[in-house]
């Protein structure tokens, strides 16, 4: 997807590395309004090439008296002025912005930590809604605060505490808030996030998954030659069900889905996605079974992320196989492979797209992203790497791809291999794995709230315990059941 095909105008998160950035994103996406985020420290020649009508600082956890504290790229700062853009600073965003144009940022006196009271002050430009003396609960989250406030920037917002909670500048479009408006726990967040963005900036609005989609198509077209074949790696989840069908709609019967079974699937996983992609969604999938593969290279592996680096190799190699085959069948070797990387999935694994993030630390290296090997012979499509799980989820239905793939909780990768505990290969873990899996999702749907639910799964734990069985005291294995909901997958309860 090229963001300048995009119909919206774009809000450029620059990232400081705060756990809450890619909220920010989220956030305002859900107002239909087109958000990126890069690195902080990404060069100008990058920002300007993406043209955005808006940039946010987002916060971070370092402090801007620190010598390695990361900033903006010199020229900033000059080229937001000259060209009409909208900047706003969150949390360290704010301090960053404060101490690059002159003013002073000190160490706190009382550090801000939590649920706070904020009060208006002024009732104009970022809160141009609210009348001075409003109050609202905010989450703050910051050792230092601005002291001395750069030329032309007014105080607008104050903490319980007489601390700064936000600064703007209007005559020169930039803005700050000293907390944090992306997070839940700041419940009038979202309403100052939309009064700015639409009131104060006038963003445009465009941001339409009808539009994802043709432009998704079309960058596929482009990609794909005419004599063009590719491969899927189908998993039976939504993510890999919702590429599938996007892609064979760009380009039809080219596409070539192969579904692997990898020993490490749920309970009948593979009759049940078989049977529901050639009876309802029509597409031309192959079955390939490397249960004995994928075991035996787990056989006494128990880092998970030795284990993901593992899968992620075999499915290549797999994925390689299946186009020599193609080769020989078709006189013509695939050249791509699709997968189903959801924007989290890079999140979590390396930096966004164009980035070079090393302000905040790589949660897990995903299957898709972290574990390919380097020599890979087939080039990646991911039309998804944009988009968040509810997004594809929107995507599908405008597809019209069946309503229980869209509603399937999300499943990892590397299969039930990250939901043992230990060696996959040992205490029959996988099968007994299996079965409670089944009967905890069964019984959420009896109770008639899977849909409510983000994800639901069980872990199969390496220790054991003791309990009664009948009338048998036992000493066996413990499974562990979670369940979590969650609007984006990027936070949960």
């Amino acid at each position: 997807m090229d963001p300048k095909a995009v119909k919206s105008d774009l809000v450029l998160i620059l990232d400081f590395g705060s756990q809450y950035t890619h909220l920010i994103t989220r956030r305002i996406r859900f107002l239909s309004i087109f958000s990126l985020c890069i690195s902080g420290t990404s060069p100008l020649s990058s920002i300007i090439s993406l043209n955005p009508k808006v940039v946010i600082l987002s916060g971070g956890p370092h402090s801007v008296h620190s010598d390695d504290s990361p900033s903006f790229a010199d020229g900033f700062v000059e080229w937001a002025l000259s060209n009409g853009v909208f900047v706003l600073g969150i949390c360290y965003g704010l301090q960053l912005i404060v101490q690059r144009l002159g003013g002073e940022v000190r160490v706190g006196e009382k550090q801000e930590y939590g649920r706070m009271e904020i009060e208006v002050e002024k009732s104009c430009g970022i809160f141009g809604g609210k009348r001075v003396g409003d109050r609202q609960v905010v989450w703050m989250s910051h050792g230092d605060e601005a002291a001395t406030l750069p030329n032309g920037f007014e105080v607008v917002a104050r903490s319980q505490q007489g601390a700064v909670a936000a600064v703007e500048d209007r005559e020169r479009r930039f803005y700050g808030l000293q907390y944090h408006p992306e997070v839940t726990h700041s419940p009038k967040g979202m309403e100052t996030l939309r009064y700015f963005l639409f009131d104060v900036c006038g963003v445009n609005a465009g941001w339409k998954m009808e539009d994802v989609m043709d432009e998704e198509i079309k960058v596929i077209n482009d990609m794909v030659k005419p004599d063009d074949h590719v491969i899927c790696a189908l998993s039976g989840g939504v993510d890999s069900t919702v590429a599938a069908t996007l892609v064979h709609k760009a380009i039809g019967d080219r596409l070539h889905c192969v579904f692997v079974d990898n020993g490490l699937l749920r309970y009948k996983e593979r009759e049940r996605v078989m049977e529901t992609v050639e009876r309802d969604l029509h597409l031309p999938v192959t079955c390939v079974d490397a249960t004995d593969q994928f075991l035996s290279k787990l056989k006494g592996v128990v880092d998970p992320e030795m284990k993901r680096k593992i899968i992620g190799k075999e499915f290549i190699c797999i994925f390689d196989a299946f186009a020599q085959e193609l080769e020989h069948k078709l006189g013509k070797k695939p050249a791509f492979l699709v997968q189903g990387t959801l924007y989290p999935d890079v999140i979590e694994s390396c930096p966004p797209p164009g980035s070079g993030r090393t302000h905040s630390h790589t949660i897990k290296s995903h299957h898709n992203v972290g574990g390919l090997p380097k020599d890979m012979k087939l080039k990646l499509i991911e039309p998804l790497k944009l988009l968040f799980k509810d997004e594809v989820r929107q995507l599908g239905r405008i597809l019209r791809v069946p309503e229980p793939f869209l509603k399937r909780h999300p499943f990892p990768g590397p299969g039930l291999a990250v939901r043992v505990l230990g060696d996959v290969t040992e205490s029959n873990a996988l099968d007994i794995l299996r079965q409670v899996d089944e009967i905890f999702i069964q019984s959420i749907k009896d109770a008639g709230i899977y849909d409510s639910i983000w994800q639901a799964f069980a872990v199969f734990l390496p220790i054991k315990s003791v309990g009664v069985q009948g009338d048998q005291r036992t000493h066996s294995h413990v499974v562990a059941l979670r369940a979590v909901t969650s609007q984006d997958g990027m936070t949960a309860d």
